[in-house]
């Protein structure tokens, strides 16, 4: 704020009272268009690196900072809008004085201060990227060079460009004190006081980090003992997200116990730590419950020193310490009380050499058997991992007991395993079937048939979800159409639209002609696509047409591996070329990039749904496991490829060109079965519609992407691209009739024709 007083008072005496008006020479350095073409090119540089940085500081795990500069970001826009707002409200009539508005200033967010560059400028303040100093340069130089294209443009004048980037500057540091630069530290004074009230006097705490639950621990020094403290929050959700995550997939007693509220939650865990030490368990003994404020609870237990068996080596697990293991768990089932969370970090040794279970706070009393069972099962599973699965097994029957290892048998499952055995397994893929053999091996008898213990698979959650939100978007797009539209078609725009659909086929055919390194015939190539538009009726988006193509290929000649690599290959081009020309087409979409060089919000929302998905990858591994066994058909072995592919400039550019030329079909046929029913859409609109629904559907599980193209593209045409949804509805009905539907009897035909010809 200072800074910013002190430009004004500097422009004050410079000029002497008088208004500096804008140079009019700057505007003729430089015609509009090259301006615009810099600062479209700067801007997209800017917020694809923004979304880069965002994505790497999420799989860093540093949310705080990407929450500073988002929120910075996001405070420093709206603030300078309303800014510019109140400044108009309060200007009298003739307008803001000369050396605040420039000629060519369009809209509130442009005058007097430019609140997409402010935001920017916030962002990269608040984002710490010393050690990506290419990338800040890039930022930087990329504002920079938008900065003066709107000076020069007249867009903006020289004294608002430097108050917009000090108000990009403040806002960056009110979000460094609003969010913070780092974890804040816990109240310790509210804890020291409460440990005072029972009768402590703590010498010194010292952090232990967080629990499984993500719980923050302390260790306490008194005159006379050590005590340990876990402090439980209402804002604390770590565990239980994971804890819902299970009661929704998993069945009846097999899911663990969801408790909601923090004074059920310290309960709890002093409920099962009191019963644990009444069985006769070696595990800490509850010293007090002490309240710190509003929605933080203290469980204060005595400090019992041990090591957990991730900290024990391999050599002290002899078969008595192992039967040690398993008598401990079987001194809490005598009890009915169950562990449910048994991992490296919850099993230990006191220092007296006892066996002692921590973390019990995903245990229940009067356990059911199937939680016993389930215990057996993780236990063994644990100690496998360490010591072998014979060991691990044979140390069960001496203990338990043949009937007990037998009961676990249909138990030892990935889904009956805790969160954290789960990841350790992971890269043990073969432990669950030896142990399995194993009890098969010392039980005979026992059931082999695995129990059911999940409520429903991944795959049918992931199916209903999808299947649920198409519906409710269909449902919401679809009330109030007057569906008598649909039968007052354009003949004329719906035969263009047919015709946008065949050449459709015939680039595709193209594309595959120019990537394949053997010579193929047009028809037939023609004829083969129009067979994978029958195939991929039932098969998921994509795959059909891939299979099948590899499948011609090989038939005309080329080897297995060079068929699979060089149709990967076009497959792959294609999404190489799709991403840039999302990212283009949705920055001149809804945008006055000609006016206040500004990006769009259909570009903004774009780059963050990108941004988004690229994150949900990386960071969850399920969902990345399943990117990449649906993305290695494509990407496998093409980079040989497409090295020889550079080598030949006319099969590079009839494979990029019937690219191009694909996407180009579709973009026309929805342009024109638009224009059927008396729409219209802008050209790079319809281009960010086609390839966002495109995408979609190649994710969706259904064949086709049946169900979530139909709801994307009704739901793209209405908000990006303008259109009625009493125009879009039969619209997308027209073109995936045309795209999907009306290509699959002549794909029968010529599917059974290619097979006649020994083609496929």
């Amino acid at each position: 704020m200072l800074a910013i007083a002190a430009v004004l008072v500097v422009v004050r005496l410079v000029t002497d009272g008088q208004e500096a008006a804008y140079p009019a020479e700057l505007r003729t350095l430089l015609p509009p268009s090259v301006l615009a073409l810099a600062a479209g090119v700067a801007n997209l540089t800017v917020i694809v690196l923004v979304a880069v940085t965002a994505v790497e500081r999420l799989l860093r795990t540093e949310f705080r900072q990407i929450v500073r500069a988002l929120a910075a970001a996001g405070f420093c826009y709206g603030l300078v809008g309303a800014a510019n707002a109140t400044v108009h409200a309060l200007t009298p009539a003739p307008g803001l004085p000369e050396v605040l508005q420039a000629p060519e200033a369009q809209s509130l967010f442009t005058s007097p201060l430019h609140a997409y560059i402010a935001a920017a400028v916030a962002y990269v303040c608040a984002l710490p990227l010393a050690h990506l100093p290419r990338v800040r340069a890039a930022m930087w130089g990329g504002i920079a060079l938008t900065s003066v294209s709107v000076l020069l443009a007249g867009v903006t004048t020289t004294l608002s460009l430097l108050l917009t980037l000090l108000a990009g500057w403040t806002c960056a540091s009110v979000a460094a004190y609003a969010v913070g630069l780092s974890r804040p530290v816990p109240a310790t004074g509210r804890l020291v006081r409460e440990l005072r009230r029972f009768g402590w006097e703590p010498l010194g705490l010292t952090p232990l980090g967080s629990d499984a639950e993500g719980n923050q621990r302390y260790a306490v020094d008194t005159v006379d003992r050590r005590l340990d403290v876990v402090l439980f929050r209402a804002e604390d959700t770590h565990g239980l997200w994971k804890r819902l995550l299970g009661a929704v997939m998993l069945r009846g007693p097999a899911a663990p116990s969801v408790l909601l509220g923090v004074q059920r939650r310290v309960e709890h865990a002093a409920l099962m730590d009191f019963a644990a030490r009444a069985a006769g368990a070696a595990g800490p003994q509850v010293l007090g419950v002490g309240e710190l404020g509003l929605g933080t609870v203290a469980l204060v237990t005595e400090h019992v020193p041990l090591r957990t068996l991730d900290q024990i080596g391999t050599d002290e697990l002899t078969d008595e310490a192992l039967d040690e293991v398993y008598s401990e768990l079987l001194l809490l089932h005598r009890n009915r009380i169950t562990h449910g969370n048994l991992n490296g970090s919850t099993v230990g040794r006191r220092l007296n050499g006892r066996v002692v279970f921590t973390g019990l706070a995903n245990g229940t009393v009067a356990g059911s058997p199937i939680k016993a069972s389930l215990d057996v099962a993780a236990l063994m599973t644990l100690l496998a991992l360490r010591v072998g699965e014979r060991r691990a097994v044979d140390s069960a029957v001496r203990v338990l007991g043949r009937d007990t290892a037998a009961a676990a048998l249909p138990f030892v499952q990935t889904a009956g395993m805790p969160f954290a055995l789960r990841g350790r397994l992971r890269a043990h893929r073969g432990t669950l079937g030896a142990i399995r053999a194993q009890i098969t091996g010392a039980v005979p008898e026992a059931q082999a048939r695995p129990a059911r213990l999940e409520r429903m698979r991944p795959r049918t959650v992931v199916s209903v979800v999808v299947a649920t939100a198409v519906g409710l978007v269909l449902a919401y797009q679809l009330a109030g159409v007057d569906f008598g539209t649909i039968a007052a078609a354009d003949l004329g725009w719906a035969a263009a639209a047919f015709a946008a659909s065949t050449l459709c086929m015939v680039a595709a055919a193209m594309a595959l002609m120019g990537f394949v390194p053997i010579r193929l015939n047009l028809w037939t190539t023609v004829l083969v696509q129009f067979a994978g538009s029958f195939v991929r009726i039932a098969a998921p988006a994509g795959l059909g047409s891939l299979a099948i193509n590899t499948r011609y290929v090989s038939r005309m000649g080329a080897s297995a591996g060079l068929a699979i690599s060089a149709v990967g290959l076009s497959q792959a081009v294609g999404l190489i070329l799709h991403v840039p020309l999302l990212l283009v087409a949705a920055y001149l979409t809804g945008t006055s990039y000609l006016a206040d060089f500004s990006p769009s919000v259909t570009l903004i929302a774009v780059t963050a749904g990108l941004a988004l998905a690229v994150a949900l990858v990386l960071l969850v591994p399920g969902l990345r496991r399943a990117v990449l066994e649906r993305a290695r058909p494509y990407f496998q072995d093409t980079l040989p490829q497409l090295l020889d592919l550079m080598q030949h400039p006319r099969r590079l550019v009839m494979g990029v060109g019937g690219t191009l030329l694909l996407t180009a079909g579709f973009v026309m046929c929805l342009g024109f079965s638009v224009a059927a029913f008396g729409g219209s859409a802008g050209v790079a609109a319809l281009v960010v519609v086609f390839l966002a629904g495109n995408a979609i559907g190649s994710a969706a599980p259904t064949p086709g992407g049946l169900g979530a193209v139909e709801a994307a593209l009704l739901g793209g045409l209405t908000t990006v691209a303008g259109v009625p949804a009493a125009v879009g509805l039969p619209a997308v009905l027209l073109y995936r009739l045309l795209t999907f539907w009306l290509p699959v009897l002549p794909g029968w035909g010529a599917f059974h024709l290619l097979q006649r010809w020994k083609a496929i």
